[in-house]
């Protein structure tokens, strides 16, 4: 079964930086050239799409956060990462990658002012 498992959140400062990491296991199928995406939830908001890679490497961000994050897809080790610079208040989240159907459990991120 496929499973996304995410890490690198913490509490970092205004202006600080943070790479999160989105591990896939669980399928036979390569990872390279897959599409997939990161997600946000703030407290007291709906989930939104912070950023997405596409097969053909192609990328798309929020407007919030373009400029500051920089979106990777998987590599040789199942791994893709989100590199989050810039940090303010506002992207304080639980993030969350994604890959077809499949989503990771979330890692918080806290950015404090």
């Amino acid at each position: 079964q496929v499973q996304l498992v995410e890490s690198g959140g913490g509490s970092v400062q205004a202006g600080g930086s943070l790479r999160l990491s989105c591990v896939y296991s669980g399928s036979f199928f390569s990872t390279s050239n897959m599409n997939m995406a990161w997600y946000r939830q703030g407290p007291g908001k709906q989930r939104e799409l912070v950023a997405r890679i596409f097969a053909s490497g192609a990328t798309t961000y929020a407007d919030s956060v373009k400029g500051r994050f920089t979106i990777s897809g998987f590599n040789a080790k199942n791994t893709a990462y989100l590199q989050m610079t810039g940090l303010k208040p506002e992207d304080t989240a639980v993030y969350y990658c994604t890959q077809g159907s499949f989503w990771g459990q979330g890692t918080q991120v806290t950015v404090s002012s």
